[in-house]
């Protein structure tokens, strides 16, 4: 670990996972730096690779602080305290035990997020619960559970089920078999029904996410509770096996990897993690592997491009528009912005990525890929370049292709918003207040 590129955030940055790192309830923590004006080097601290938020989990601890006994005895007791009250295995024999009840005896408490067998009913009788669950609804957890909508740590926004059928049917025309569902659980249940369903139907999913409540509904062959900042199974080797074991391709049953983190999280820590999963993959020791990668769809705003092909040179974005069902941003209609700016990056060809002509998106014979039918193809830059979906223009000046609503600015020598405010005329950097640069490549900022 470690190494990793500076990830400014308000002169915090991350290096990385470190050797014996101290570990959390959410698994070990990650290693950051503080910056400090004036000073060579910033001091170093131990932080939840999961949440941002301290409120969200508290733990903190200087690089170079001596922890005594007490404070460590103390602290895995309260990791321990702060794990799930069942086991993964205990709530596989509850589910069980739950779908052989009658309906008028099916209960899901919603304070607690739990299926209730009728002896536990006392313990939970002031609480708010559902009746009568049907085995449809217990096909569909991401409904029947609340989101847990923390941008940073859950961000819950679930597929919409466009694009969650249009995933899914990507998939498979393209071939694959397996799907390893890194923090899709709509996705995952898609498959999981339509395997229950549909006798001819062979695509199946293992679900790796860091919301335990899934465990209730799916075994330990479906769902490893996992944290994709630190690559941490929070099952031990046998969580790992079983994701092992479902990465080796079985006669030639293709693998696929999708993934859709939390927006707000760590770009570095999320390459570090699927750089493990494909490591693994490759372990598997299937002929072919050696010079190939593990086949992925990344599932990020196209805001994030430069920082995703940093870690991933051998992706590409495709054009389609990812669209979510409780994000208010991110989703069609009269609210939300009509755009979403999520994207697929993929390392696979983009040319078989065939996206939906009926939705507005076109084949681009030059650049051998499909696109937003806006994004027109630019003889100078030799490519479709837009980004947002809307047609861009190109700049004589910046040599390239910007943003519809940019225009060239003299005094800052490039497009920006007429609105913006110039970099001559500010007041100066936020650090030093000195005038011409920003705040990012201050002198008094040392850059490690």
């Amino acid at each position: 670990g470690g190494g990793a590129a500076m990830a400014e955030r308000g002169g915090i940055a991350l290096l990385g996972a470190a050797a014996g790192a101290p570990s959390c309830p959410h698994g070990p923590t990650l290693l950051f730096v503080k910056a400090s004006p004036g000073k060579e080097e910033g001091r170093r601290f131990y932080a939840c690779s999961a949440c941002r938020d301290r409120k969200d989990c508290n733990f903190f601890q200087w690089e170079d602080e001596k922890v005594s006994q007490t404070r460590l005895a103390a602290r895995e007791e309260y990791n321990r305290n702060h794990q799930p009250s069942f086991t993964h295995r205990q709530n596989v024999e509850r589910y069980k035990n739950f779908v052989q009840l009658p309906l008028s005896k099916r209960r899901f408490c919603q304070e607690c997020q739990q299926l209730l067998l009728p002896a536990e009913w006392e313990n939970h009788a002031d609480h708010q619960f559902l009746c009568d669950i049907s085995t449809a609804q217990l096909k569909s957890p991401s409904q029947l559970l609340y989101a847990l909508e923390n941008k940073k740590t859950n961000a819950q926004y679930l597929f919409a089920d466009r694009s969650c059928q249009f995933l899914l049917n990507l998939l498979i025309d393209l071939g694959f078999r397996r799907v390893l569902s890194v923090g899709t659980p709509r996705l995952h249940e898609l498959i999981q029904s339509k395997a229950s369903q549909e006798e001819d139907f062979r695509i199946r999913s293992l679900l790796l996410d860091i919301d335990f409540r899934y465990s209730q509904f799916y075994t330990e062959d479906e769902f490893c509770h996992y944290n994709m900042f630190n690559h941490y199974f929070f099952g031990g080797e046998a969580a790992h096996e079983t994701c092992r074991k479902f990465l080796y391709e079985d006669n030639g049953e293709r693998v696929i990897m999708v993934t859709d983190p939390p927006f707000g999280g760590l770009v570095e820590a999320l390459a570090s993690s699927f750089k493990k999963l494909m490591a693994m993959w490759k372990e598997t020791g299937k002929e072919g592997h050696n010079n190939k990668e593990m086949p992925m769809f990344w599932i990020f705003p196209y805001f994030f491009e430069s920082r995703i092909l940093d870690f991933f040179p051998s992706f590409n974005m495709m054009d389609y528009q990812v669209d979510y069902d409780n994000h208010a941003l991110y989703k069609h209609g009269k609210t939300g912005r009509r755009q979403s700016p999520v994207r697929i990056f993929t390392n696979l060809t983009p040319r078989m990525i065939v996206l939906p002509v009926e939705e507005g998106y076109r084949f681009c014979t030059i650049c051998q890929r499909y696109v937003s039918s806006g994004n027109q193809h630019c003889e100078i830059c030799d490519s479709c370049t837009s980004k947002d979906g809307r047609r861009w223009k190109h700049c004589v000046l910046c040599k390239k292709c910007v943003k519809p609503s940019w225009f060239h600015c003299n005094n800052c020598n490039c497009c920006a918003l007429q609105t913006h405010s110039c970099e001559k005329t500010d007041a100066g950097c936020f650090v030093c207040g000195k005038a011409g640069h920003k705040r990012s490549v201050c002198p008094s900022l040392s850059h490690t």
